[in-house]
């Protein structure tokens, strides 16, 4: 199965549902199954967005905190259905919109059909770009 690497807590926020389009700066033409790896270690900048709204209000209600929230390890499988160019015309509205880097040119993956996992083998080690996981 594929895999893609996130920074937590926007791992989290997908498994939960929150974030439904990842932000990448390159294009993918892969569509399908794909499982969500929590990377193993998330820059403090990323994590300190946990107590920020929109961020907070999905979080705290399921649990997640900095001090409590999955690293190196798969915690959702969906599917990636579409990878479009980021456009003025198709920024989401929020909270989406400060889930990701919107800048025009970059392009915005869209996920559907997310289930959370509870952390699938702890250690895995992320990569960069898609990645093959074997379960």
């Amino acid at each position: 199965m594929k895999a893609l690497t996130f920074y937590q807590p926007h791992a989290s926020l997908v498994a939960l549902g929150g974030k439904k389009i990842e932000t990448r700066s390159w294009y993918t033409s892969y569509r399908g199954p794909l499982a969500i790896h929590a990377a193993k270690i998330s820059p403090q900048k990323y994590l300190a967005l946990i107590f920020e709204w929109p961020f907070y209000e999905i979080l705290f209600p399921n649990g997640y905190h900095p001090f409590f929230i999955p690293v190196g390890c798969i915690i959702a499988k969906g599917e990636l259905v579409d990878c479009v160019k980021i456009t003025t015309e198709n920024i989401p509205d929020e909270p989406e919109r400060s889930f990701g880097d919107y800048t025009p040119g970059r392009f915005a993956w869209r996920l559907e059909k997310v289930i959370p996992q509870d952390p699938i083998v702890y250690g895995v080690r992320g990569h960069q770009g898609l990645w093959e996981w074997r379960e």
